[in-house]
């Protein structure tokens, strides 16, 4: 059962870290476009600069909020319910799609960061079972049974 909670709550951290990652990295791009004074096809600058702001912050939090769920998860050593596991295998789905457009967009180290974290979310779920089912317990060692020597030819 230890290894399920460590699991979960590296999961956790992880997306925060990303979360926090993501709004900082989307806020430093809206000010470079800022400061660009160029147009879009038209489009204003600072409405641009707004709306990747505004995203940016967006898809932080989401990500800070799915690291609060699995963080939580590994604090109550629960099962996620239904709500909880959609999203954490949307989640998961996403950085798998991510990781494959990183690998051929930005290189193979940023692959590996994508699928280290889509690992991390998926044992996250997978090793907690379904909502309502008993813990799997450890298998007891089977006694060897005594009786007579087998025979060797």
């Amino acid at each position: 059962m230890g290894i399920r909670r460590a699991v979960a709550g590296v999961a956790g951290v992880v997306l925060v870290l990303e979360g926090v990652g993501v709004a900082g990295v989307q806020w430093v791009m809206a000010d470079f476009l800022d400061r660009q004074h160029m147009s879009l096809a038209g489009l204003d600058t600072s409405m641009l600069a707004n709306s990747l702001r505004g995203g940016g912050l967006f898809f932080g939090l989401v990500l800070v909020a799915v690291g609060v769920l699995a963080l939580r998860m590994a604090v109550l050593d629960r099962a996620p319910g239904g709500f909880v596991r959609g999203v954490l295998i949307a989640v998961a789905v996403v950085h798998g799609v991510l990781g494959a457009v990183m690998a051929g967009l930005v290189g193979w180290d940023l692959f590996a960061v994508m699928m280290a974290v889509l690992a991390l979310v998926v044992f996250s779920v997978i090793a907690y079972g379904r909502p309502g089912e008993p813990p799997a317990e450890p298998a007891e060692p089977v006694e060897p049974v005594e009786g007579p020597a087998p025979a060797t030819p």
